[in-house]
């Protein structure tokens, strides 16, 4: 019981910054964009949140950080991209770029520091039952949030005004634009909600699941969390189900490594990134699937002066 605990505790630490990044990049996508910078949005929103929190000692204005740099990462992708009308492939990629590095120059002087444990949700009337609070009660009030925006983002979608228009602006935003939405000013909203969620995954990373700075820290994440996105065929609720399965890859080659099961520790670091790489074969060969769910405008650049 006490394995299986840990087990389940473990993956949902290493789910819940996917479970950040996927979420916040479903919704730019369903926009119409396509944002390939989460991994540079991540590693700006954990060197900022450490780094505040360092400074201040707050966690809260640590997170408070992490969404505002994500944000504001988002926000030059969303302006070269939605008003300069630059190509969206090649500027994520380049805000990929840029996040790592100046993610490296600003952590440089933070590199061995270590912060507290983070606050965990703490359910009085739970504590006398041991199994139930370690399984459902004792993770930090991040991952409760993180479940939460899950399904916030579900009844937004589907059930809102507000919701239901983004949706459209993501599969004709020329029709959109033609019953008088801003197009651009939608999706740059939907920009700047995904670079918040991407940075929150990050400060999930450097203050949550590994309590210290290391450079490049995200190691990937961010392409898992686009990967992740397309396995749940934009549905938010599958989101939980995509970073919930690798985040528990990650978790079970270590513990693989931990019982000595005589494998080499490169071949199972290697796995993560072998399902996703499967997990991206496997969803391509079902061509219908993918052209039916996914945003008909995605990757579209919109200028209303055509």
């Amino acid at each position: 019981m006490d394995l299986f605990e840990a087990v389940f505790h473990g993956i949902i630490i290493a789910s819940t910054p996917l479970v950040f990044a996927a979420i916040g990049e479903l919704v730019v996508e369903k926009s119409g964009v396509l944002n390939l910078g989460v991994e540079g949005m991540m590693i700006i929103g954990a060197v900022c949140s450490f780094v505040v929190t360092i400074e201040t000692g707050s966690y809260v204005y640590g997170v408070i950080a992490a969404i505002i740099s994500g944000s504001i990462a988002a926000s030059l992708f969303g302006f070269v991209t939605q008003y300069f009308l630059s190509n969206q492939v090649a500027s994520g990629l380049s805000l990929t770029i840029f996040g790592l590095g100046m993610a490296a120059l600003i952590g440089q002087s933070y590199t061995g520091l270590s912060l507290t444990e983070f606050p965990e949700l703490n359910i009085l009337t739970l504590n006398n039952i041991p199994i139930l609070n370690n399984i459902l009660f004792s993770y930090d009030y991040l991952v409760y949030v993180s479940i939460f925006l899950v399904f916030a983002v579900y009844y937004f979608l589907n059930k809102s005004k507000f919701g239901l228009i983004l949706k459209a602006v993501g599969d004709n935003h020329d029709a959109a634009y033609s019953l008088g939405y801003s197009v651009k000013r939608i999706r740059f909203f939907a920009i700047l909600f995904g670079g918040a969620c991407a940075g929150l995954g990050g400060c999930y990373l450097s203050l949550v699941q590994t309590p210290f700075w290391v450079e490049n820290m995200t190691s990937g994440r961010g392409w898992i969390a686009l990967v992740i996105v397309v396995f749940s065929v934009w549905r938010p609720l599958w989101i939980l189900v995509g970073a919930y399965i690798f985040g528990g890859i990650t978790i079970i080659q270590l513990h693989i490594q931990g019982i000595g099961i005589n494998i080499e520790s490169q071949y199972l670091s290697m796995l993560p990134y072998i399902v996703t790489i499967f997990v991206l074969v496997f969803i391509s060969t079902n061509k219908r699937r993918l052209t039916n769910n996914s945003p008909a405008c995605l990757n579209k650049i919109f200028n209303a002066d055509l």
